[in-house]
């Protein structure tokens, strides 16, 4: 008996979001958006019961801004877990350990969705646990405990309770937007918590929010509040292009918009003509971005839950030299750790400081004195995040790339599928098939090293409301192509024969 079999009776009765029978107007498809987006505002702003004043310290640290959620609120998993969920599936599916047929066997599909969502609950379970019951995270109300008479040990258990079944929302938001809405609930709940930063970062005011943001600054710049010194001087400078001026984070968030912007633009377009409708003409579109930068969010939850691991590890550890200990031994080789401003743990050497990415011009900017470490350990850092975001950024488009459908294969049958041809060629799917594969292969692996490069390049360099280089990649992506998901909307609404032509 096959794993198929034996899983079959679970997986095919996980619960999961109706799909719609027919077409669902585009009216209606905004308003379950939008109505799913007020609910993520609203969860993110739900305190968990039972936590101690003060919150804990961020178990993801500055992955925040790309796993969503927040901090000591119900949503505190935000989509870590459906992103190492997707990262197990993706692995496992291009090693083939899987056996499912999901582009045209419809058994498979439901069992991979199901298996998708017990691989989520799983990892709700596995973040969730650690989180609540490992020191400095979650820490719960030993008052609030005593009022209770549930012992501490159990008002954790109803704090983990809290964290599983918003672990558990986010997994039912995204299918709500997945099937009903506009864009995918992933990409938006990015979109929506690196925004709120990012407006912060350009019109926060002192009182109002932590930091005082970037137009704030210049007026109290303009009207002599604040004083550069000489711009000719060394510190001059410096107050110019980072603090107060912050003209080159102005300068790195311009300058990805525009990349990004261009970058999507840039495709080749393969000619299609109607089989059966005389001069119904069409073109296929391979962009260089093919993959979009979603596999970058595989790649940093990789890393964050790399780096979750250490703080774990290093939240157990009671010696003087900050060291991770093993077995009553300190292992200085393994990660050795300091409390950011945010109490936040963050390794400033070992094994898990090489592997921690970098997030901002302070992590490597030696010269100016933000960080101690020699410039040798920078620069191997800065060597292996590179290494680790380029080729990781290329293998994960591949895999998102066929996991999602639209490899030649399974793009070539769905051009079939649709009637569509293209001119000069024999209307079979292996043909068509053999014209995509000049293409995609190559561009979805430079596509994704770019990605990749790009992503290192804007965190060293900062950004407006520190979102991370990575954060704001992903939001520009991700709006630029909801704006193309609205549009194409627009079109099926205006000419409704358009859906016969690419599938309701």
């Amino acid at each position: 008996m096959s794993w198929k079999e034996t899983a079959e009776p679970v997986l095919t009765r996980m619960p999961g979001v109706e799909r719609p029978e027919g077409h669902v107007p585009f009216r209606r498809k905004l308003g379950w958006t939008a109505g799913v987006l007020v609910l993520y505002f609203f969860l993110t702003n739900v305190f968990i019961y039972g936590l101690a004043s003060g919150g804990g310290n961020d178990a993801f640290g500055q992955f925040r801004t790309i796993l969503a959620g927040g901090q000591g609120t119900v949503l505190q998993l935000g989509i870590g877990p459906i992103v190492t969920a997707s990262i197990v599936l993706q692995l496992l599916g291009g090693a083939d350990l899987l056996g499912l047929d999901t582009q045209s066997n419809p058994r498979d599909q439901v069992l991979y969705q199901g298996l998708q969502k017990l691989l989520v609950v799983v990892m709700c379970v596995l973040t969730g646990l650690p989180m609540v019951f490992a020191g400095g995270f979650l820490p719960a109300d030993p008052q609030l405990a005593a009022q209770l008479g549930i012992g501490l040990a159990g008002l954790k258990w109803l704090m983990f309770a809290q964290v599983l079944v918003g672990g558990l929302l986010i997994l039912f938001m995204d299918e709500v937007i997945s099937k009903w809405g506009v864009g995918s609930g992933i990409g938006l709940f990015i979109i929506a918590g690196i925004s709120q930063r990012l407006i912060g970062g350009f019109f926060g005011v002192p009182g109002l929010t932590r930091n005082p943001g970037f137009f704030y600054n210049w007026y109290t710049i303009l009207t002599g509040q604040q004083q550069l010194g000489a711009v000719l001087s060394t510190q001059g400078l410096l107050n110019l292009l980072i603090q107060p001026g912050q003209l080159l984070f102005l300068f790195t968030t311009v300058a990805i918009f525009a990349v990004v912007v261009y970058a999507e633009s840039v495709r080749v377009e393969i000619p299609l003509s109607h089989a059966r409708v005389k001069g119904a003409r069409g073109r296929f579109p391979v962009k260089l971005i093919y993959a979009s930068v979603l596999p970058m969010i595989l790649v940093r939850a990789l890393q964050a839950n790399i780096q979750f691991l250490g703080r774990i590890l290093f939240s157990q550890t009671g010696n003087a030299n900050n060291a991770i200990e093993l077995f009553g031994t300190a292992m200085p080789w393994l990660g050795v750790y300091t409390r950011s401003g945010a109490g936040t743990a963050e390794p400033v050497g070992g094994f898990f400081y090489y592997l921690a990415p970098i997030y901002s011009y302070q992590d490597w900017m030696w010269f100016l004195g933000t960080t101690t470490n020699p410039p040798s350990m920078i620069m191997a850092r800065v060597f292996v995040d590179l290494f680790i975001m380029v080729v990781g950024g290329a293998i994960f488009a591949i895999f998102w790339v066929e996991t999602a459908d639209m490899g030649p294969e399974a793009t070539a049958q769905q051009i079939q599928n649709s009637g569509m041809q293209i001119p000069g060629f024999r209307q079979s799917p292996g043909v068509i098939e053999k014209v995509l594969e000049r293409y995609i292969p190559q561009v979805t692996v430079i596509g994704g090293a770019l990605v990749g490069l790009l992503a290192v390049m804007a965190n060293m360099l900062g950004t407006i409301g520190a979102v991370s280089g990575t954060g704001l990649l992903l939001t520009v992506s991700i709006t630029y192509k909801l704006y193309e998901e609205i549009a194409e909307e627009q079109l099926m609404e205006m000419h409704p024969m358009m859906r016969q032509v690419f599938g309701d």
